[in-house]
Parts: C-alpha cells; structure tokens; sequence
C-alpha cells in the first residue's frame, strides 16, 4: 500500500526497488533486494506469506537520482547491522567526495551501491555506529551539514533513518530545516487487541511487538504515536524511549 498509494511521503507513488532485511538462524540478517516495483514481485507476496523473524527491515524507494539497481536498494547490510534511509542528501554529488574520504579504509571497499544513504551509512559506521548509535548518527550528520554549507547547500540533511543490530533498533527523525519526513512508533499492543478483538493483523502480534513506520498503516484510531522531530527511538523488546537528536561536531573534519 505504502509503494503504490503512500499519503505522507513526497511521491505518492514509490516503485523504484523495494528490499528487506531479516534476522533469522544466520550470524548475520538475511536481506532480499528488487528494482521491481514492490506491488509487482509476485516472490515478495510468496516470501511475505510464509517466512517468519522476531525483527524485520522493509523498505520501499523513489530514487532521488541515483541508478536503479539492486546495490542501490536498502535496507544496506555490514555484519549484523542492518541501515533504512528515507529523505535525501540535497546536493550529493557536492559533498559526496567529503564523505567518501571520511569513510573509514577498512570500510570503503564495502559500498557497492552509488546513493547519499548507503554513504551515510558508511560514514555513521566510521563514527562509531557499532559502539553507540545515537552518537555515531549525531556525528555523521554533523559532517554532512558542515561539509554542505561550506559548498553552498542551504539545507543539507533531510532524514528518517533505521538502524538495528538485531537486538535494538534506533530510529531519527531529522533535518537541517526543521521540516522532517514522517515518522510513527506503534501504540501498545496489548491496548490495542483488546480495544479490536477481531482485528486479523493486531491478533498475530505478540504485546512485546512494536512497529516503526514512515506512515500510519492503516486506520486505527490511537494505534500510532506521532514521533516529534528531532528525535531518536530506541526500541528495545517491549520498551520503546524517545530522547533528543542534535547533531554533534565529529571529530574528524572535512577537507
């Protein structure tokens, strides 16, 4: 629905690719990438109705400019981590060489793809993603803003980002106008089941569950909290927390 008929997003319609990351038996998330249309990959609907994992990435993608192709499909991968991006890098190719360069070495060899959110990625990883998550997105975002204004870009960041390692999942909302795409954390669950006993979907979810979306999905009334911009969510099991995001000067800087 979100693909075809998306109501909060700048298009509408979002038929550039599609991927999915999973947590199954593996050390490391499984992910399935299509530069089909998410509507019309009949192995998507095959997939979705029989598999099963306790944490699953989706996403769907408008490119902004860069190629379609599968390298360029989220959600993108490195160990167990796995990295959504939705928004974009205004002006890339002007900072694009910046953030490459930043890049940790031993990481560069790594991308594959040739958009702003697999970049972002790897600069946040360079950061320190691994060892603390809410730090390492503050610092990239940082670089990516001074990097930008210093070559002209009035507002360099626009952002929702995921990030998971399997365990934990932290997501941003974010930009450098104070405009953010949207973004929502699902209500209780437990709440909810007994507030629609007869709800399909809400009967499969355990009360643990807790869903992190660009829009609401569906119509359910209270079942979505708005998530205020500037904001990190840190879902972690059944807790979920929101604290602050502000960007934080890293410590390497632009050349």
């Amino acid at each position: 629905m979100q693909s075809k008929h998306s109501r909060m997003g700048v298009e509408t319609t979002n038929g550039d690719g599609f991927g999915v990351g999973w947590y199954g038996t593996e050390p490391t998330p499984g992910v399935f990438h299509c530069t089909e249309p998410a509507w019309h990959d009949r192995n998507l609907r095959e997939l979705a109705a029989q598999a099963s994992a306790g944490r699953v990435f989706a996403h769907i993608r408008a490119t902004t400019g860069t190629a379609i192709q599968q390298t360029n499909c989220h959600p993108f991968r490195h160990g167990k981590w796995l990295w959504m991006h939705n928004g974009v890098l205004a002006d890339f190719p002007k900072v694009k060489r910046d953030m490459a360069m930043a890049v940790d070495p031993s990481l560069y060899p790594e991308i594959e793809g040739s958009t702003d959110s697999e970049m972002f990625f790897y600069l946040a990883l360079t950061f320190g993603l691994e060892r603390d998550p809410r730090a390492a997105v503050a610092e990239a975002v940082a670089f990516i803003e001074d990097a930008g204004r210093r070559r002209g870009v009035e507002h360099p960041v626009q952002m929702t980002v995921a990030t998971t390692d399997g365990e934990t999942t932290w997501a941003f909302r974010y930009s450098t106008e104070g405009d953010s795409r949207s973004l929502f954390v699902s209500s209780d669950v437990a709440t909810l089941q007994a507030q629609y006993p007869e709800h399909e979907l809400l009967g499969k979810l355990s009360e643990d569950s807790r869903l992190v979306v660009s829009e609401p999905l569906g119509d359910l009334h209270g079942a979505w909290q708005a998530v205020p911009d500037a904001t990190c969510v840190v879902v972690h099991g059944a807790e979920q927390e929101l604290y602050p995001f502000v960007p934080a000067a890293p410590i390497v800087a632009a050349a």
